[in-house]
């Protein structure tokens, strides 16, 4: 059973919700609600997953409260999403047909993956000006400080950051005139793979963890260590840090004990934790 969930769970999850996601889209299946039902199935298959087959069974426990503060970060993250997907739809109805340069005669097949390629390369640069930048590292230092890595991490973003991570490819989007359901279906596919890039689950990629920021991958960005922590950028695609430079593989992830934060602990309650970096 292990070794089944540790080869296929993700091809069969994340890979069927794309193929079925990109299908819906392409047949003019309405977004809601069958798209939202099928990344909550989705992640609810892999919160099960990680009792069943865990990376670390230290992670599968409740760290002073943090569940429940995660569950508001993931709620808060997940309506974010959805006011995006609102945004796309409404913007697009207020514009003329011939709006901007998108491919809207080509496959939707195309369509996702070229506003997954956009929306990526946008996470990528902000990513990492996040990481340089004062203001920009305190909102974002929430999601590095859990001292465990599970399926609700991937929306443990303050949502200020979650705007500055996500606004420049969503706005580049809206200037090119992407497809609203192209976009719909890429949100709804990478809302799965967060889950799956923080999830406490032992499962593996083989090669195609240098193409696809798992969490075999991903544990490295969230070193404790801050210093080794500046690798693995990427949402979904690695592309861009072969590109940049900010690439690293190595045959042992980093497991318990060492991801994390070092200084001042991050407060436990949400609403102390947003304020958090307006404190300091």
């Amino acid at each position: 059973m292990r070794t089944l969930i540790r080869y296929l769970s993700y091809p069969l999850i994340a890979g069927g919700a794309a193929v079925l996601l990109v299908v819906l889209a392409d047949h003019g299946v309405s977004y809601w609600p069958v798209f939202p039902v099928i990344v909550v199935a989705a992640i609810v298959s892999v919160a099960l997953l990680e009792r069943i087959a865990p990376f670390e069974k230290a992670w599968n426990r409740d760290h002073g409260g943090d569940t429940a503060v995660d569950a508001a970060h993931f709620l808060a993250s997940y309506l974010l999403i959805q006011s995006a997907v609102a945004s796309a739809f409404g913007l697009r109805a207020w514009l003329p047909e011939t709006w901007g340069l998108w491919p809207h005669a080509a496959p939707m097949v195309v369509q996702v993956l070229l506003a997954g390629a956009v929306m990526d390369l946008g996470l990528y640069a902000m990513h990492r000006a996040s990481h340089a930048h004062g203001l920009l590292w305190r909102l974002h230092s929430i999601h590095h400080s859990p001292e465990r890595l599970y399926w609700l991490n991937g929306g443990r973003r303050h949502p200020l950051s979650a705007l500055v991570l996500a606004g420049p490819g969503l706005t580049v989007l809206l200037l090119l005139g992407a497809t609203p359901i192209a976009v719909g279906a890429w949100l709804s596919f990478m809302s799965v793979h967060l889950a799956f890039q923080h999830a406490n689950l032992d499962y593996r990629l083989g090669p195609f963890r240098h193409l696809l920021g798992v969490s075999e991958m991903h544990r490295w960005h969230h070193k404790r260590e801050f210093e080794d922590a500046q690798v693995n950028f990427g949402e979904v695609w690695l592309i861009w840090d072969y590109l940049f430079k900010t690439f690293h593989d190595a045959p042992r992830s980093p497991g318990a004990g060492e991801v994390g934060l070092y200084g001042d602990p991050m407060p436990e309650r949400y609403w102390h934790q947003l304020r958090w970096p307006f404190l300091r």
